[in-house]
């Protein structure tokens, strides 16, 4: 079975102890197996057994973690937001807004190989979503803990002066785009770059979800 690395739509607090990062590790084969079984198999095809089982740990230890087998998924799916807002957090605020926004949608939805398996991993796993409810769950969940993670990031890139509704607007807009855009595409069948990829859709539904925000016009 092939580890899937789906994206989504701050990074956490800084270095973490040797503990945490196991920990970290831990909750990632459980994801990446959950992830990998949801897109061949289904939710209701798949159990907790059946995830501890591909992630080469006891059931127990796959309890101490998640809640439910839909709630396995959650750390891999917040890991293409943390992407993201690292590249916003990494650029200068100098920079004109938007274009700084569209460049971090265009690294991080643009994929090489490697990035086009992962992404049809995503696809399998939010068409999954689209008849699973608790899953669905954990992907709103997930986007919605990136919107509010992403205020202080835009805050700093807009400046002292920005309004906060201004700021907490393009969070919204900004995290939509990118979770509209990965769902539309999952929906279909275009291909994960050219006309109709994540990338493609994800600029356009930017521009059209910005168009009248003040910290993006000239």
């Amino acid at each position: 079975m092939k580890s899937p690395r789906p994206y989504t739509p701050a990074t956490g607090p800084g270095p973490k102890s040797l503990t945490e990062r196991r920990k970290a590790a831990t909750q990632l084969d459980i994801a990446r197996a959950a992830c990998a079984l949801f897109a061949e198999r289904g939710p209701d095809g798949t159990t907790a057994e059946d995830i501890a089982l591909g992630a080469g740990v006891a059931l127990r230890t796959f309890y101490r973690y998640f809640r439910s087998k839909q709630d396995a998924v959650a750390p891999l799916l917040a890991r293409g937001g943390d992407e993201w807002r690292a590249l916003l957090e990494a650029a200068d605020p100098a920079e004109p807004l938007r274009e700084v926004l569209e460049e971090a949608v265009r690294q991080a939805l643009t994929v090489g190989p490697e990035g086009e398996e992962a992404l049809r991993w995503t696809r399998g796993l939010l068409r999954a979503a689209a008849s699973d409810p608790a899953l669905r769950a954990v992907w709103y969940r997930v986007n919605q803990d990136s919107e509010e993670r992403l205020v202080p990031v835009l805050a700093r890139l807009a400046g002292p002066g920005a309004d906060p509704l201004d700021v907490r607007l393009l969070a919204a807009a900004a995290t939509d785009a990118i979770r509209i855009a990965l769902e539309l595409w999952a929906a279909g069948e275009d291909d994960a770059t050219g006309p109709g990829s994540p990338v493609d859709l994800a600029l356009r539904a930017l521009t059209r979800l910005t168009a009248s925000l003040p910290l993006l016009t000239p």
